[in-house]
């Protein structure tokens, strides 16, 4: 199927839609080999990578009609994916939470999904995978505008050239705004280096957030132990800051450490690092250790965060 410029552009759309949904088989009655419609799916993502949403808010996000999700939500209490509890301001609505069988229930739905999107991937060059997420990127940021609205952020895996720009942007950064001397750059391409040379998809991952196509933040997501996972090089660009970048990457990175089966994650990070420890903290890391150091040319507190998965 292909579109030019002299196009019928509501034809050239529709076409698209039915070539899309086609292609993904969004429009068989349930999603791929899962017991799930996409509705179905889509609630269960939102209740995964949101803690305690109301009812409410996941049907106003997700346009669903209000009988159908509460449908939808009596089948998962029936089957012990959620639990619901009255909200202290209006007791008719509810705040929903997965349980541990709904999480289970999730993560295997969405490794299905992965290993699906992953089969039809696998069919194409590096090249011709990489022009179709940045499509797919410049579609979503397109149409997503609106007028004084911010930029779409974009989370996708790391890919070639990714680690050289991770660590240019990183060594570059903390000089700027902390004056840290080369040695932190050093560190991070160790960091860096150990991790390809190591990665581990099964247990490991780096997500690098794009905004209009462009890398402007990053996060690495590596084993310490079988049950505990580290998050690593948090970095977000100056003119990216106020977008949700950072916090979008320190929940993506903690729910890929559930999916991923740990049971506790850990952080190092610097007192002085103020905008990160507010986010670590707002996502439900607690600071557990401090300990001064002289390091990057500075002198510094460094601080643990940990929390439960």
């Amino acid at each position: 199927m292909t579109f030019n410029g002299t196009e019928d552009p509501i034809a050239a759309v529709r076409a698209f839609n039915r070539f899309y949904t086609r292609k993904l088989g969004v429009l068989d009655q349930y999603l791929g080999k899962t017991p799930f419609s996409l509705s179905e799916a889509r609630v269960l993502y939102e209740l995964a990578h949101r803690d305690d949403l109301a009812a409410k808010e996941i049907g106003n996000e997700l346009g669903l009609d209000p009988g159908y999700l509460s449908r939808i939500v009596q089948s998962f209490d029936e089957k012990g994916l959620i639990t619901r509890t009255p909200l202290p301001a209006d007791r008719r609505q509810y705040q929903l939470s997965l349980t541990a069988k709904g999480r289970q229930t999730f993560a295997k739905l969405n490794l299905s999904s992965q290993n699906e999107v992953a089969a039809m991937l696998a069919q194409l060059s590096a090249d011709d995978a990489a022009r179709l997420t940045q499509a797919m990127a410049t579609i979503e940021a397109t149409l997503e505008q609106r007028p004084g609205r911010p930029a779409a952020v974009m989370l996708r895996s790391h890919r070639v050239g990714d680690m050289g720009w991770v660590i240019s942007r990183q060594g570059a950064a903390y000089a700027a705004d902390y004056g840290w001397d080369i040695s932190y750059e050093a560190l991070v391409a160790e960091i860096c280096a150990q991790f390809i040379r190591n990665y581990d998809p099964a247990r490991e991952h780096c997500w690098i957030a794009e905004v209009g196509g462009e890398p402007v933040g990053s996060v690495f997501l590596v084993k310490a132990t079988d049950e505990i996972a580290k998050l690593r090089l948090l970095q977000v660009e100056k003119k990216a800051r106020g977008l949700g970048v950072g916090r979008a990457l320190v929940e993506q990175c903690i729910q890929g450490a559930r999916e991923r089966g740990y049971r506790r994650m850990t952080l190092w990070t610097q007192s002085i690092l103020v905008a990160a420890r507010g986010i670590y903290k707002s996502t439900g890391f607690e600071l557990v250790k401090e300990e001064k150091h002289h390091s990057f040319g500075a002198d510094l507190v460094g601080e643990t965060w940990e929390r439960d998965l």
